[in-house]
């Protein structure tokens, strides 16, 4: 992302952070990387449920009406204004940079080097998959390390060890849909609504899990993931016996995807040696996910990080964070850098690399 050595002794301790890189405008103020000052999220998801899904376009344009109320509102909540006047300017200026929608990271990122640029303080570029990981630390901040990551939402599923921040090694990852997705899939199959997500996990609540014996992926030798198969088996099995409830659908299928992740993620953790477990992710609110995953942690003395739900979904006080640490290890990027909406784990761009 263009990193400046300049800015390696960045010394500064309060970060605002812009995130726009898909359906929520969100602004935060946090210090010292783990403290929240204030946080402003607001939310699309009224503004695409009737198409079923996020618009690109519709998204760009809700950002741009939504980025100077939010970030006014977060540095008023935080004794600023929008001149940084108040309590003082921040130290740094961070911004979603990818992956997302293009035109939506690019609201986010031009209005933080705007800001950046006015104020005289650094622009730091954040990988938005990286600012998940941070989520616990933002709630926990005796956080021991090294951890297991279960990064799970619409576009993504991996697990990541962190040894730190800054310190990541990527141990498995989807190799078809993430989770998150299968999850939009199924519940737009079965009629209940958008975000899947959120709805199959009202309709399993009055669903048997054990309904029906839909599969699971293992991948044996890996810490990978596979939910195509198992979104199939959902639509053939409807398919075939169209008298069966959607709730009972759904719990089974809810009860598949969790069994699949859960899987993998303990065995991670045990291989290497962790001494916790953070969720992180959209997919992280799900209920069952959570409770199965504290009562798996629980009987295997392994201590199991569950940020709120609120963490879970996109917010930028998780980006604060996480340029927070890239600005003390990396230094500023460029504001010459632009949106990399493809932005991956193994890129130049991404501090997400295999180590």
């Amino acid at each position: 992302m263009g990193e400046s050595s300049a800015g390696a002794a960045f010394a500064g301790r309060r970060v605002l952070a812009l995130e726009t890189s898909c359906d929520e405008t969100a602004a935060a103020v946090v210090d010292d990387g783990h403290v929240v000052v204030s946080s402003v999220v607001s939310s699309q998801v009224d503004l695409h449920a009737r198409y079923g899904g996020v618009v690109p376009e519709v998204a760009s344009r809700a950002h741009t009406e939504l980025i100077v109320p939010v970030v006014t509102e977060a540095l008023a909540a935080a004794g600023l204004d929008a001149t940084g006047r108040g309590a003082g300017p921040v130290d740094a200026v961070a911004a979603t940079v990818g992956p997302g929608l293009v035109g939506a990271l690019l609201v986010g990122v031009s209005a933080a080097k705007s800001y950046a640029m006015a104020w005289g303080v650094p622009f730091v570029g954040v990988n938005h998959l990286e600012g998940h990981l941070y989520a616990s630390l933002l709630e926990d901040p005796e956080l021991a390390y090294p951890v297991v990551v279960l990064l799970v939402s619409g576009g993504h599923t991996l697990l990541v060890r962190m040894g730190g921040p800054g310190r990541y090694a990527v141990l498995g990852r989807t190799k078809d849909d993430a989770a998150g997705e299968a999850f939009d899939k199924v519940s737009r199959y079965l009629g209940l609504g958008y975000p899947g997500g959120p709805a199959i996990d009202k309709a399993a609540e009055r669903g048997e899990p054990d309904a029906v014996a839909f599969p699971r992926a293992r991948l044996p030798g890996t810490f990978d993931f596979s939910f195509s198969g198992l979104k199939t088996a959902v639509v053939n099995y409807v398919r075939a016996h169209p008298e069966v409830s959607s709730e009972d659908v759904a719990a089974s299928f809810q009860r598949a995807v969790t069994d699949a992740l859960l899987e993998k993620t303990f065995e991670a953790a045990e291989a290497t040696r962790a001494v916790g477990l953070c969720l992180a992710g959209g997919v992280a609110a799900n209920s069952e996910l959570r409770r199965r995953a504290a009562e798996k942690g629980e009987a295997a003395g392994l201590r199991v990080f569950l940020p709120s739900r609120a963490m879970c979904t996109d917010n930028a006080a998780m980006i604060a964070s996480a340029g927070y640490f890239r600005l003390r290890s990396k230094g500023p990027t460029a504001l010459d850098a632009g949106a990399e909406p493809s932005l991956g784990f193994n890129e130049p761009g991404s501090s997400l690399s295999r180590s």
